[in-house]
């Protein structure tokens, strides 16, 4: 990483606001292929669907090469080109609601340097505190890695094992390029891996264009709500083990642990898993 010290941001903050419009909610329901009720002021908005709000609205000139903003503002300026987004705990007090004015303070927690098998890795720990007019309120502490371009004739990772635990519920999505461009317009996501497969096949090594994480994340929760309708979601932690590329079979699988606590997580034909999550109930 050179001389940069990139922990020096480490307790930077950043705060938006922004209004939880009825349109955002319908048209993600759309996009998961539900049958909800059009949305109406009051109603509860449903578990991450926050993560629609609070756009990063930068000019052209002020992206880097993946169309993400440049970092060095709020985000520390890490030099490794690829981004991921590994993963999020959150907690749920309160729901936010339809028509609601809402604030996020969020706070660089964490950036940490390790060395992985293909290279440097750089981890950054962002905590969001989602807060909403009418008492709602959600903690989000996300993770982000960087890390290096591909290098030429680097083996593709081991197919992960999957949880030891049989699935009681299921659901099988195919998620296609509508889909991906939908959810990449609902949350003003650039990233050129969504929508633009020259660059996500011959610029970052991906055999094709890729699943957001926290889309598929979306449609775990999304199966829980299927699945267990009357129950409320309190928290909900999960972890990308995997890319998923756009046009393939995702397993959206899940069981019960207790009465309390959701398993679940997403796997391919070959029987490997590509997320893993846990979810916290109540009611």
């Amino acid at each position: 990483m050179g001389d940069l010290n990139l922990t020096d941001w480490v307790g930077r903050t950043e705060r938006r606001e922004d209004t939880i419009g009825p349109a955002f909610a319908d048209a993600l329901s759309a996009t998961l292929d539900r049958s909800d009720p059009p949305a109406r002021p009051g109603d509860p908005l449903p578990p991450v669907w926050h993560w629609m709000l609070f756009w990063d609205v930068r000019p052209l000139s002020q992206l880097g090469r993946d169309g993400h903003p440049q970092r060095g503002g709020f985000l520390p300026p890490v030099p490794l080109p690829r981004r991921m987004w590994a993963g999020s705990r959150l907690s749920f007090a309160a729901p936010l609601r339809i028509g609601d004015r809402v604030t996020r303070l969020s706070t660089i927690e964490r950036v940490e340097t390790k060395q992985g098998r293909s290279g440097p890795l750089v981890f950054v720990t962002v905590r969001h505190e989602v807060d909403g007019a009418g008492g709602g309120r959600v903690v989000d502490r996300h993770d982000i890695v960087y890390r290096d371009d591909p290098r030429p004739g680097e083996a593709a990772p081991a197919i992960p094992t999957g949880p030891a635990t049989q699935p009681a519920f299921r659901r099988t999505v195919v998620p296609d390029p509508v889909m991906l461009f939908r959810y990449s317009a609902l949350t003003f996501n650039g990233h050129r891996i969504h929508y633009d497969p020259g660059y996500a096949q011959g610029v970052e090594g991906y055999g094709g264009l890729v699943v957001h994480g926290p889309l598929l994340a979306t449609l775990l929760l999304d199966l829980v709500r299927r699945w267990l309708p009357d129950r409320e979601v309190v928290s909900f932690d999960f972890r990308a083990l995997r890319p998923v590329i756009a046009g393939t079979a995702v397993h959206l699988l899940g069981a019960m642990e207790g009465n309390e606590t959701a398993l679940v997580w997403t796997e391919l034909d070959d029987g490997g898993p590509t997320m893993t999550a846990q979810v916290g109930l109540a009611g």
